[in-house]
């Protein structure tokens, strides 16, 4: 029964680095597969996020990540796990999908390590004696940091999204302006563009500048970018443009009324969210309500019981 802990707790640290070593040497492809992950890229634009999204790792932990994120990113793309949504979060934080993956195995790996030790603590402590609890606090804090940046993302993933649809519709009525002062559409596309240099104009900017030297329309561009972000106002800012970009005055009139139909929407979710709060308000003074009847009661209630 000794001998049976440390075992296992070398069994586990084995498991985890083996599958480290695994994850960082290359594997060898078949010529098919080695074709589809051309082609994905491509379609993907992978080498345009690797070159400029995200930060330049430097230094020996930074080219460790670096070369665990590719293996991961490889490896997901060989299974075909694409997750569409959390890349379209990771495109609205500006972050690299090879990071993020790089960061969820080392975390991982740290989990496995973690669970172990936490395990020693207590067993210093004289609380767990089972020989088994080293294995499941390994697998379950793996679990759990594996997990934890996907909640960091998609938390701060909404927030810039809200304040995407703002500017969306701050933007939608420059472009109507513009277009009411006798400027053609792309003229006023990207005229409207350039008044900010915050980053979700940026955003727009770059891709209506990508779509002049690529040869497609701007609204096409802006329905990519929907399409990245995973924003559906982009997208349906797309398709409107693509069905009365000949007539500037059904334009103005599409345009106006999108951005007066974003900002009821807006005003609507800031009342909703306004609401939540004073009902957390006024749940929380009821509780202090009552927690000071309580205090006032119970003297009285512990003389009576004593009697």
């Amino acid at each position: 029964m000794n001998l049976t802990m440390p075992i296992l707790i070398g069994a586990v640290l084995g498991l985890g680095v083996y599958a480290l070593v695994r994850a960082l040497m290359p594997s060898k492809r078949s010529a098919i597969a080695q074709v589809a992950r051309i082609d994905a890229m491509r379609a993907r634009g992978a080498a345009y996020e690797s070159a400029h999204r995200g930060q330049q790792d430097t230094g020996r932990f930074g080219s460790l990540r670096a070369q665990v994120g590719a293996r991961v990113a490889e490896l997901y793309l060989q299974q075909g796990w694409e997750q569409r949504s959390l890349r379209a979060d990771l495109a609205v934080l500006d972050r690299s999908w090879e990071r993020f993956l790089a960061t969820k195995v080392l975390l991982a790996a740290a989990g496995v390590f973690f669970g172990p030790f936490l395990f020693a603590v207590v067993w210093t402590l004289g609380v767990g004696r089972s020989p088994i609890i080293p294995v499941w606090l390994a697998l379950l804090f793996a679990i759990v940091f594996f997990f934890l940046p996907d909640l960091e993302v998609r938390r701060d993933a909404v927030d810039k999204r809200r304040d995407l649809r703002r500017v969306i519709g701050a933007y939608l009525d420059l472009v109507s302006m513009s277009l009411a002062g006798g400027r053609g559409l792309p003229e006023a596309l990207m005229a409207a563009a350039e008044i900010s240099d915050g980053w979700a104009t940026q955003r727009i900017r770059n891709a209506l500048a990508d779509a002049r030297i690529t040869g497609i329309s701007q609204w096409q561009a802006l329905g990519s970018l929907g399409e990245e972000l995973g924003v559906e106002e982009l997208k349906d800012l797309s398709a409107s443009l693509a069905l009365v970009a000949d007539d500037g005055a059904k334009v103005r009139e599409s345009l106006a009324s999108r951005a007066e139909t974003m900002r009821h929407r807006e005003l609507s979710e800031i009342e909703g969210s306004a609401g939540e709060k004073s009902q957390s308000m006024l749940v929380a003074q009821l509780l202090l309500c009552a927690g000071f009847l309580v205090f006032l009661i119970f003297p009285a209630a512990m003389r009576v019981f004593q009697v």
